[in-house]
């Protein structure tokens, strides 16, 4: 993934180049007898400052001999090159090495007929009748009440969590807390131990959480929760009938509000699917394939994923280094067993994908990406945003993001 290049030019290429260096800076020069801009460039030269014509020369015929040289040598560059000069005599040779980083070997694997299957959609009636219980308790009348708490109340409490040595536990506590007993929003074991208590009372129980719990470090472990009841609420459900079902939205009966439910509630799971489907496909090729990425694309690729994580947890109210003491791991460790490995196969996938697009000859009509950038501009009222959209960057970025999901279409036919 590094090319080398040896770069070398005599007066015949340096000497046209020292003209437009010349030209360019002659443009402020005020000679006597000579109209602005209009100096000949033998006499505008000798009223130019030495240092800066070699140090402007020396920078334009790096630019266009090393632009040239990739050209001819058909070397596709990933990022910014690094430059040695070997030799220069001023304006009549010049020899220097360019550094490139480029991409390697790429051989893309079988991506017709793979043996990869979506999931099958079906929504319940359990499910349903999960959203239209949501919808009862958001409508709901909640009366503070002088009893114990029993399942389908609304508890308020206070909790904290400590590891076996004593310790707190990072993201297991909270204050003034709501919590609907059976709602199943906290680890299994929690809302059990609540059931029973009354307002003002404190209870100390050790659960473990589940093995598949999303942060790793908690993943697994026992913790022990003290919990006070703050205060016990009893949820009078309104009944689901037309009435409710206007108040959730246009709906004129029930039966129309499950329908939209059921509607909804598959348009999502199939989005879902449909994105595991295209995940599975790109790592049944990949895992086929050979791609020989620049370690400075890994390293771009690990900043951006480290950057986003950054503002994702900025918003969540969490810092990067509160976040690795929950994943129980290192800045080190978590780039090198997460983040990298994630980063390759992001960039293996980019690139395949980009391959396959060449053998498959599918490209972004100027038609086609004019009518996305419309209907993109139609979304946002903001002439900043709208402006933004002109850009030539983000233009570039809608048209690969439009590819990418051109060829992921295209290989989903071949299956």
């Amino acid at each position: 993934t590094k090319v080398a290049l040896t770069i070398t030019a005599t007066e015949v290429e340096l000497s046209p180049i020292k003209n437009l260096v010349v030209e360019q800076l002659s443009k402020n020069v005020k000679i006597a007898g000579f109209r602005e801009g209009k100096v000949p460039l033998q006499v505008a030269e000798k009223h130019l400052d030495p240092e800066l014509l070699s140090s402007e020369f020396v920078n334009e015929a790096i630019n266009q001999l090393y632009i040239e040289a990739v050209k001819s040598q058909a070397v596709d560059p990933v990022a910014q090159p690094t430059i040695e000069i070997k030799k220069i005599v001023p304006y009549d040779v010049l020899e220097f090495e360019a550094q490139i980083d480029t991409l390697g070997a790429v051989k893309v694997g079988k991506y017709k007929k793979l043996a990869v299957k979506k999931d099958v959609i079906k929504i319940t009636e359990k499910e349903i009748g999960e959203v239209t219980k949501s919808l009862q308790v958001q409508q709901s009348e909640k009366k503070d009440v002088d009893r114990v708490a029993k399942n389908d109340d609304q508890v308020w409490i206070d909790f904290s969590g400590k590891d076996a040595k004593g310790d707190p536990v990072s993201g297991a506590d909270g204050k003034d807390y709501p919590i609907i007993l059976g709602s199943k929003t906290f680890i299994p074991g929690f809302e059990e131990n609540v059931e029973g208590l009354k307002a003002g009372e404190e209870k100390t129980f050790t659960i473990p959480f589940p093995k598949d719990y999303g942060v790793k470090a908690l993943a697994g472990r026992k913790v022990t929760f003290t919990v006070t009841v703050k205060k016990v609420q009893e949820v009078i459900l309104p009944k689901l009938d037309d009435e409710l079902a206007s108040k959730a939205g246009p709906f004129k009966t029930v039966d129309e509000l499950k329908s939209n439910i059921e509607i909804n509630l598959k348009q999502e799971r199939e989005a879902q699917a449909e994105r595991k489907y295209e995940s599975d496909l790109m790592d049944k090729i990949y895992t086929t394939s050979k791609v020989e990425i620049p370690d400075v694309l890994i390293s771009q690729q690990i900043k951006y994923e480290i950057d986003d994580l950054k503002k994702n947890l900025t918003y969540r109210g969490q810092t990067y280094a509160e976040f690795l003491t929950a994943e129980g791991t290192t800045e080190e460790k978590y780039e090198k067993e997460v983040v990298r490995p994630k980063s390759e196969k992001n960039i293996g996938f980019s690139i395949l994908l980009s391959e396959i697009a060449k053998t498959e000859d599918i490209q972004i009509e100027s038609t086609e990406l004019e009518s996305q950038i419309n209907l993109m501009k139609a979304q946002y009222q903001d002439p900043a945003m709208q402006e933004q959209l002109n850009q030539p960057e983000a233009r570039r970025d809608i048209a690969s993001r439009m590819l990418t999901q051109k060829t992921l279409e295209k290989i989903k036919t071949y299956q």
